[in-house]
């Protein structure tokens, strides 16, 4: 196995932690501790409890993840959120 060879593994979040953190319950019954990639930061996409998500871990650390996929459910509309009624004077 390469050095840059990294694992993809889905589950669930499962509780929010401080600093940006996620507790995030493998389909495999492991429970990790997330982050949130970089571009999931730039583009300002929220993770919330319950989201189903794809984590990034090395093969050195299993214990650890970034995450870096956010699967939409049911729950969630689609599209940037609405800002405002739109009414200006």
């Amino acid at each position: 196995m390469a050095k840059e060879e990294l694992l993809t593994m889905e589950g669930f979040i499962e509780e929010i932690l401080p600093d940006g953190r996620f507790a995030v319950l493998l389909d495999n019954e492991h429970k990790i501790i997330a982050y949130t990639a970089g571009k999931m930061r730039k583009f300002r996409i929220r993770s919330v409890v319950g989201d189903r998500v794809h984590v990034e871990m090395t093969p050195y650390d299993l214990s650890k993840g970034r995450i870096i996929f956010r699967e939409r459910g049911l729950g969630q509309a689609g599209g940037p959120p609405k800002r405002g009624s739109g009414f200006r004077r």
